[in-house]
């Protein structure tokens, strides 16, 4: 059978356990409120054979100007088809001229490139069973969450605003915070995911107090399986491996846009969200 005779059908929740069961065949951990999460702030599309979800895309609009395109799967028995460029077509048509970002791996690399995104830095995944370390003294979960005032924080790091992304994560996270006189320098969240807990996004001023988040955070889940995205860049690789999480695998940045990357200012991204959503 063609691609072209497959029907591209708007992701609805009653398909989320068919990608369940996608992602697994793809050695995704994603559990299906993984899935919903990402459905609840996005647009999502399904390729449908016979009644079978044999694909998944979704745009994640960020604002006016910015969309990450992630959950991008096609069943192994039908790759090969062009399916998996109906579905991109499917999510960057939703993300109409936004710009665009996404986490390659490097079977869907060609395709990216074909559509116009160009590579720009590597995120790299650590995780496992982390030594237990000393918990630094400048940081405390925040008792109260502004999920407003840290997407504006977030913002100014990532360069969109995400305030639909942070109202979700208000309601499934913890959040951690470094402040001094009461200006926050830095925050990181932790919520269940996957096979465990993942700690981001942790937003910093500087390598240091985001290391002290995530020490925090490691420091209040002893014998917990946790999971950190980060980026080359951000320079926490070989800490996170010392810390005990190891390097597992990770994807290739890629953005498909004519503007310029956000300059260097106060905050920056030390650790991922997801590769999902950035």
């Amino acid at each position: 059978m063609q691609a072209s005779l497959i029907d591209i059908q708007p992701f609805q929740a009653d398909h989320l356990d068919a990608a369940v069961e996608l992602s697994r065949q793809a050695g995704w951990p994603h559990r299906k409120e993984d899935w919903a999460m990402v459905l609840s702030i996005s647009k999502g599309f399904v390729a449908v054979d016979d009644g079978r979800v044999v694909g998944t895309a979704m745009a994640t609009l960020l604002g006016e100007r910015c969309a990450t395109v992630n959950m991008v799967i096609v069943d192994e028995s039908m790759r090969g088809r062009g399916l998996g460029r109906k579905l991109m077509d499917a999510a960057l048509d939703a993300a109409d001229d936004r710009e665009c970002r996404l986490v390659a791996t490097a079977d869907g690399l060609p395709l990216y490139e074909k559509l116009g995104f160009v590579a720009w830095g590597q995120v790299v995944q650590h995780q496992g069973i982390p030594k237990t370390p000393t918990k630094p003294e400048n940081v405390a979960w925040a008792p109260n969450i502004d999920a407003a005032e840290l997407a504006t924080l977030d913002a100014e790091a990532f360069g969109a605003d995400r305030t639909p992304l942070f109202a979700a994560l208000a309601q499934r996270a913890r959040f951690a915070t470094v402040k001094s006189e009461g200006v926050i320098q830095g925050f990181a969240a932790m919520r269940t995911f996957g096979r465990g807990e993942v700690i981001g996004p942790v937003v910093a001023e500087d390598i240091e107090i985001a290391k002290d988040l995530i020490a925090f955070a490691m420091s209040e889940r002893p014998g917990a399986f946790l999971r950190v995205d980060t980026t080359v860049k951000a320079g926490l690789g070989s800490w996170l491996a010392e810390q005990g999480l190891a390097h597992v695998g990770g994807g290739i940045a890629m953005r498909r846009s004519t503007t310029e990357l956000p300059a260097e200012k106060r905050l920056k991204t030390f650790a991922l969200t997801s590769q999902a959503l950035g």
